[in-house]
């Protein structure tokens, strides 16, 4: 096996998306939270770091650069992003609390269980959960832009949805997780 040095450029944007996280929460909470350029800053902000998600796991698989301060430390940067994002909406007055919660618990829970079974084999991401993540970040994306009359209405929309495949695809790894721990078929 081959030695794959820490500091590489997926790693970089690991550790930069994560310093970006209060860079973002500055600006969204800058001008009490509800200025159109202020808000605006902090989209473009989360919409970089959300890209850095993107290109850090593409280069960590396809450039030989997968790590385990990596694969530690991407989770850790992704949870942070989006519950600091969810976070600041809910306190902001801009998402409902409960979504927030129901977010944050799934992804948390998820997470533990990940580690519960990690004896067994890594639970992968599935396609439903990048479609989750995917929807996710353009529904917390909508919301943080300063919009109102239908396209407010399609940021709440996209949000539902985003919620909608939260649960469904945090049921989908509890009943993989299951079915693995009894030696039944996994998912494909």
């Amino acid at each position: 096996m081959t030695h794959v040095p820490v500091v590489n450029l997926a790693n970089a944007l690991t550790v930069l998306r994560l310093m970006l996280v209060p860079v973002f929460l500055l600006a969204l909470f800058a001008e009490h939270g509800h200025d159109a350029k202020t808000r605006i800053a902090a989209f473009v902000i989360f919409a970089v770091a959300i890209i850095t998600d993107r290109l850090d796991g593409a280069l960590a698989r396809n450039y030989g650069m997968v790590t385990e301060f990596g694969t530690l430390a991407d989770p850790i940067a992704d949870k942070a992003l989006i519950g600091a994002a969810l976070i600041g909406l809910s306190m902001l007055g801009d998402l409902w609390w409960w979504v927030t919660v129901l977010i944050l618990v799934r992804e948390i829970g998820i997470t533990l269980l990940r580690f519960a079974v990690l004896h067994r084999g890594v639970i992968p991401a599935s396609r439903g959960g990048k479609l989750k993540t995917l929807v996710q970040a353009v529904g917390i994306g909508l919301l943080i832009l300063p919009l109102n009359g239908p396209w407010l209405v399609t940021a709440w929309a996209v949000m539902a949805v985003a919620v909608i495949l939260t649960v469904v695809t945090g049921l989908d790894y509890v009943v993989s997780a299951v079915t693995d721990l009894r030696g039944g078929p996994g998912r494909s």
